[in-house]
């Protein structure tokens, strides 16, 4: 996996040894963040279920102000922690921070809000409407923020009180592009 565009374009991220880790394929990383190129400079990223931190990473690499990585699984964490000292930039960490959470706990407890939310849990995993539940009930979308749902073409889940504004597919995989 290579980051795809920005300050840290090119640079190489660990290889994905672990199954539980489902990467997001590079073709969709980059529709998603040409899509958004001019939406992330200076944005607040939460990249929920963040595996291997790479969509994270990549919307750094593009300029965005703060991600917040959320993971419950300490491999994936550990990950993550090691790709982003990979980049080899000291100025990455303070912009980033890493979060060993359950996605439904770490809901509960956020005080902050995002302007992108990267949400991409196991397919068929009955989380998408749970965790869009809590980002509206607790108001942690900003009000001109994009979700990205990252899903299985067949996955078939409720959006809430969110609205589609834009699906692509790749294959068997769709994002789901929402905001208020």
């Amino acid at each position: 996996m290579r980051i795809d565009a920005g300050k840290f374009k090119g640079r190489r991220l660990l290889e994905n040894k672990y199954n539980h880790i489902r990467p997001t394929t590079d073709k969709v990383k980059q529709s998603l963040f040409v899509k958004l190129q001019f939406f992330v400079p200076d944005k607040k990223v939460l990249d929920l279920f963040c595996g291997t931190g790479a969509l994270g990473i990549e919307a750094l690499s593009r300029g965005a102000e703060k991600v917040v990585f959320v993971d419950k699984d300490a491999r994936s964490v550990a990950m993550t922690k090691n790709n982003l000292k990979s980049i080899g930039e000291g100025g990455i960490e303070a912009s980033s921070k890493v979060v060993k959470c359950d996605a439904c706990t770490f809901m509960e407890v956020v005080d902050e809000q995002f302007d992108l939310i990267l949400l991409d849990p196991p397919y068929k995993s009955g989380l998408y409407e749970k965790i869009l539940k809590k980002i509206y009930d607790k108001k942690i979308l900003s009000d001109d923020g994009i979700i990205v749902c990252e899903h299985a073409c067949e996955d078939d889940f409720e959006y809430g009180d969110f609205k589609v504004f834009d699906e692509k597919r790749y294959g068997t995989i769709k994002l789901t592009y929402l905001s208020f």
